[in-house]
């Protein structure tokens, strides 16, 4: 076997290797959302940032909720608290049309 073709199959092979394409995932609240719920979402969020993907929070408002934006930024607020032992904040929670936007990427 040529000695340039074997070196050539061996960096081929060890620059395969085990790479993780991050993707984004995306978590939707509602302002009103319950205590449960919303540990189980967190605890989802927690679980995309543990695989290494990014995680876009989006609180949507629907009608009369327009009036309470603060209510939806509390919300941000304290999923960021909660998930701050795994994640950093990419982009900070802004309004975007009806919802509010926050991007978090893993550590």
């Amino acid at each position: 076997m040529d000695f340039g073709k074997f070196k050539y199959q061996q960096k081929k092979r060890l620059s395969k290797g085990h790479t993780h394409h991050g993707k984004n995932k995306e978590i939707r609240l509602r302002p009103k959302i319950g205590e449960h719920d919303f540990m189980t979402k967190v605890n989802r969020a927690r679980k995309f940032l543990e695989d290494r993907d990014k995680v876009i929070c989006s609180v949507i408002f629907r009608g009369r909720e327009n009036a309470h934006v603060d209510e939806g930024f509390k919300l941000v607020k304290r999923l960021t608290e909660e998930l701050a032992d795994v994640s950093k904040i990419e982009q900070n929670a802004s309004m975007m049309g009806r919802r509010i936007v926050l991007i978090l990427a893993p550590k």
